[in-house]
């Protein structure tokens, strides 16, 4: 048929239906592109606060085995009196000291860096190159310090923290030990990942 003689009632439903069929088509491919913005299960999994039972952490030890969030492993450490005594004191060693570089809330911006001055809760990464330092909680002579007084050495590159996860000067590690956000809901349930009012400390 000679589109010249069309009639406008024939070109007007030709027009329709192109603009429904684009819209459909228009539609079917925002669908996928819209749910790629959408978090998977997994995802919202690794970024969901943890619930942590210390019931059993005694003074002087630490969590085990170490609970992860955000596929991170989390320290938590039970000082001793005597260990909060000592970060308590000047420590001219420390790179650090009042965490004005390091990463914490502002809650952590103490001594201890804690919520609690007995529980320390820490990302288990060392700052310098994501290596896990290890756990030597006496203040005792050690191979890799003679005036040792309880913390975390590293042993890929040998930056040491103490016990409140602060690192000490000239050493590759460029910051303290991060401390990630937490509440305590009460003396034995910590929460990591989550920072509210609604636990009464």
């Amino acid at each position: 048929m000679d589109e010249t003689n069309s009639s406008p009632v024939t070109r007007r439903y030709l027009l329709i239906a192109t603009s429904a069929v684009t819209t459909v088509g228009a539609a079917g491919a925002a669908v996928p592109f819209a749910r790629s913005w959408t978090p998977s299960e997994k995802a919202k999994a690794l970024g969901a606060p943890i619930e942590v039972d210390i019931t059993k952490l005694k003074p002087g030890e630490i969590l085990k085995p170490a609970p992860e969030w955000r596929g991170r492993g989390i320290v938590v450490v039970y000082r001793t009196p005597e260990a909060i005594e000592r970060l308590e004191a000047e420590n001219r060693r420390l790179a650090d000291p009042m965490s004005k570089r390091s990463v914490q809330p502002n809650y952590a911006k103490n001594s201890t860096r804690s919520r609690r001055p007995e529980i320390g809760v820490y990302l288990s990464q060392c700052t310098h190159l994501g290596c896990v330092p290890k756990y030597y909680g006496e203040a005792k002579p050690e191979q890799f310090d003679s005036r040792w007084k309880g913390g975390f050495f590293c042993p890929c590159h040998g930056s040491k923290f103490d016990l409140a996860g602060r690192v000490e000067k000239n050493l590759p590690a460029p910051t303290n030990l991060e401390v990630p956000v937490h509440q305590f809901e009460n003396d034995t349930i910590l929460h990591v990942g989550v920072d509210t009012e609604e636990f009464d400390e």
